[in-house]
């Protein structure tokens, strides 16, 4: 058993990357019942075990069981490549009135999967009114991006633009095979398809859509792909680095590259191990995003950072002679 998306001429340049805040919400909403995935957010795990105590998310529970039929309502993709929570939410919405015979269903496909769910007296009454089941796991779903994801956003939103970056780059220098290589194990491509072997079935030709990549902190171990038409084909992997995610900071700069750079260009350089944007700098370093945005503007003129555009956002990465300074290790010859 395994998923297949099947590659013609037009998916292969129609792949494209994005971030979703709703899909992160969902996702720690799941890790939340999942054990096995809270090794990495312990640390996030006790900064809302407060929130996440006041939030009573059994109906979200009930329709992620652990196989099967997710409902593609809660979770349609994200249709630009930097949308806000409001604004995917707001699909999710709009999805009863636009279908809600299509609700209903979504909503039976996921209940079967777990035993006894759809005899529930939570999924009887999720069946017999789907509008009002969409309104509540609506405003469900708003209660737990406020108080699990919206705090943590910025840190979260830096780490997932930051993989976008790397994987963009492998794209650009070895096309489709080198990027899917390095997603995740479970991944193959052979000729015109992609593979995930995972428990399941799913085999769906692109048509031309091409295949939406979405990196997620909150999925690992795993990788998630499907959505039905009139859905855009979708894969959610593992981002990089969520090892560090919830670190403390970098201590101080090293006192030498201080006296050169002076102390807060020095910091600002020390604290991109990964690419970051000036917002996501000035939180991590406690600055105002004015003097961050002062000590990037130098930093690149010197030579010592780079930056590219990702949808609204500007991401700053520093240089091999960047990576020297901040390191101590020697520049590459």
């Amino acid at each position: 058993m395994a998923f297949h998306f099947r590659f013609g001429p037009a998916d292969l340049l129609r792949c494209r990357f994005s971030i979703s805040p709703r899909w992160e919400t969902q996702e720690a909403v799941r890790t939340l019942m999942r054990p096995h995935r809270h090794a990495y957010h312990l640390p996030w795990l006790r900064q809302i075990r407060v929130a996440a105590e006041g939030l009573d998310l059994r109906p979200l529970w009930l329709l992620m069981p652990r196989a099967g039929h997710n409902p593609d309502f809660l979770s349609p993709p994200p249709v630009g490549p930097s949308v806000t929570f409001e604004e995917e939410l707001a699909r999710v919405r709009a999805a009863s009135s636009a279908d809600p015979h299509a609700v209903r269903e979504d909503l039976r496909r996921a209940l079967v999967c777990s035993p006894g769910a759809a005899e529930s007296e939570a999924g009887r009454r999720m069946l017999a009114d789907p509008a009002r089941a969409v309104r509540e796991l609506s405003d469900l779903l708003e209660q737990a991006w406020t108080a699990l994801i919206a705090p943590h956003w910025p840190r979260l939103r830096a780490l997932l633009e930051a993989d976008i970056l790397f994987h963009s780059r492998r794209l650009a220098a070895g096309g489709l095979e080198a990027l899917f290589d390095g997603l995740h194990p479970d991944l193959a491509w052979s000729g015109d398809t992609l593979t995930i072997r995972k428990p399941g079935h799913h085999d769906r030709s692109l048509d031309g859509q091409g295949l939406l990549l979405m990196p997620s902190a909150f999925v690992w171990p795993e990788v998630v792909g499907g959505y039905d038409p009139p859905w855009q084909p979708t894969l959610v992997y593992p981002a990089r680095g969520i090892g560090a995610l919830w670190t403390a900071p970098a201590g101080p700069a090293p006192q030498v590259l201080a006296r050169l750079l002076g102390r807060g260009r020095a910091e600002v350089l020390c604290a991109l191990a990964e690419p970051a944007s000036t917002t996501a700098l000035a939180r991590r370093l406690g600055l105002a995003p004015a003097t961050v945005s002062a000590h990037l503007k130098a930093l690149h003129g010197a030579g010592l950072l780079l930056s590219s555009r990702h949808g609204h956002h500007i991401l700053y990465e520093r240089t091999p002679l960047g990576i020297a300074l901040a390191t101590g290790a020697p520049p590459p010859p």
